[in-house]
């Protein structure tokens, strides 16, 4: 008997703003494709025929309140969990066929970043890999540091630079800059703007002003089923609330139901 979870073509979802993107995305290398995905606990579905893709290079916020299936998404994205129904492609690899070749091309940075305080800097990234990225993740100055003795930012960037092991074309991005103060989120900011281009990245967060400040598209989940997928600006404009629109209203009256 197969173990692979099952798969179904399930048909795009509707969204609750029905309205073409801004840009056509066929015209551009799609490195994350999401068909139908589907993810169901006994009664409780916690994702429901969430169908979307990220092309190459983009930084795509990911938002949603607690409990809508952000995590479970992104997890099964990164090959950590199954889907129930669903097709899931990362750089032209099918997660389910072949769960390898994709985790070679992601980078995931979990909401609790995978350290071990009683390392080194540069000792926890010869164990997971290298340390060519260093300079990038901007840690070049604490590689002889115990981990425990770091700050809340400088943990959260020698988990970005584990992220980044190897140069994968994708990074998964689970909260970033929580718990950081207004200077280390900046940083932070900075670090994953300059990741655009190269790599496709996928943002999760609750800062909904980090997410205004970094990324051009958003995708938003309530209760497992997409409500949102565009450009900021033009989820503004149709919900009728002009350029004066904020994320943060956006995002509350999406999700007020």
């Amino acid at each position: 008997m197969d173990p692979r979870p099952a798969r179904v073509d399930s048909p795009v979802p509707t969204h609750s703003i029905p309205r073409p993107l801004a840009r056509d995305d066929s015209q551009m290398t799609a490195m994350i494709e999401v068909t139908g995905l589907t993810k169901r606990y006994r009664e409780r579905t916690a994702v429901e025929d969430l169908t979307f893709t990220v092309p190459e290079g983009e930084i795509l916020g990911f938002l949603g309140p607690n409990g809508a299936g952000k995590s479970t998404t992104m997890r099964i994205l990164t090959g950590y969990l199954p889907a129930s129904s669903g097709t899931v492609r990362v750089a032209g690899f099918d997660v389910f066929e072949d769960p390898y070749e994709v985790k070679r091309r992601i980078g995931y940075l979990p909401e609790t970043p995978p350290l071990y305080p009683e390392m080194t800097v540069r000792s926890y990234l010869r164990f997971v890999g290298a340390i060519k990225v260093a300079t990038v993740a901007g840690v070049s100055e604490v590689m002889e540091r115990l981990i425990q003795n770091l700050s809340k930012g400088y943990r959260q960037r020698v988990g970005i630079a584990q992220a980044l092991l190897a140069d994968p074309p994708v990074l998964i991005l689970d909260e970033p800059t929580e718990g950081l103060d207004p200077g280390q989120r900046a940083e932070m900011r900075s670090v994953i703007k300059g990741l655009a281009g190269k790599h496709t990245v996928i943002l999760s967060t609750h800062i909904l002003s980090e997410v205004t400040l970094t990324c051009e598209r958003v995708l938003i989940l309530n209760q497992g089923r997409m409500v949102a997928f565009d450009e900021i600006r033009h989820l503004a404009h149709a919900l009728g609330q002009g350029d004066q629109a904020s994320l943060e209203d956006i995002f509350l009256k999406l999700t007020a139901a």
